[in-house]
């Protein structure tokens, strides 16, 4: 293969590589008890293949009820899509108390944490390399793998941003979660909140 020029397609490494003079904040949720709705997000992106390249896929999770917030799907790594995502999520819910993601230069970028700080959210990064502080969004990425990108064929991005919306609308209304007990992540979410429920 190195002879003939020959590589695997797929993502490059070090997507979640932190920016020079970014900061960098500390890890808050390490002996923090999670018991209701909004009182932790967390959020990361994964990589797509599709036909002619790669697209990514960024969402915004409730920690407590496996809700995906918001979500975006982008052809670039800058920083505005998980903005955007974010901006979603403060919209269409209420806001959480903290802020989970890793240290990537997305989520370390003056424009991500001045949105967080601006809406007087507690921000949380992850240690470098410990992929278990955030492990609800991991595995949230492991299901979406398993049961929606490996089984499809994306010819373009507006296919991949319609079949993953369908099945992250499946997600969050009619998937049960054993660690939820069989409850779909909207049950989880909304139980406290009878009002957004009704709405």
């Amino acid at each position: 293969m190195n002879r003939m020029d020959i590589t695997a397609r797929y993502c490059r490494p070090n997507t979640s590589k932190s920016a020079p003079g970014h900061k960098i904040y500390p890890y808050l949720l390490r002996n923090l008890a999670v018991t209701r709705s909004n009182q932790v997000w967390a959020m990361g992106f994964m990589c797509i293949s599709v036909a002619r390249g790669f697209a990514y896929l960024a969402a915004v999770v409730d920690w407590f009820s496996r809700h995906v917030q918001a979500w975006q799907v982008s052809i670039t790594l800058e920083a505005e899509f998980c903005i955007d995502a974010v901006r979603e999520a403060l919209i269409r819910h209420s806001k959480p108390e903290n802020f989970d993601t890793d240290q990537g230069s997305r989520f370390t970028s003056a424009g991500f944490t001045g949105l967080l700080l601006e809406h007087k959210i507690a921000i949380s990064m992850d240690g470098c390399g410990a992929w278990r502080d955030n492990v609800f969004v991991q595995r949230m990425w492991r299901t979406v793998t398993c049961e929606e990108v490996c089984l499809s064929a994306y010819d373009k991005v507006a296919d991949a941003r319609a079949s993953i919306g369908r099945y992250l609308g499946f997600y969050n209304s009619r998937r049960p979660h054993s660690s939820l007990e069989r409850k779909s992540p909207d049950q989880a979410y909304f139980i406290n909140q009878p009002h957004a429920a009704a709405a």
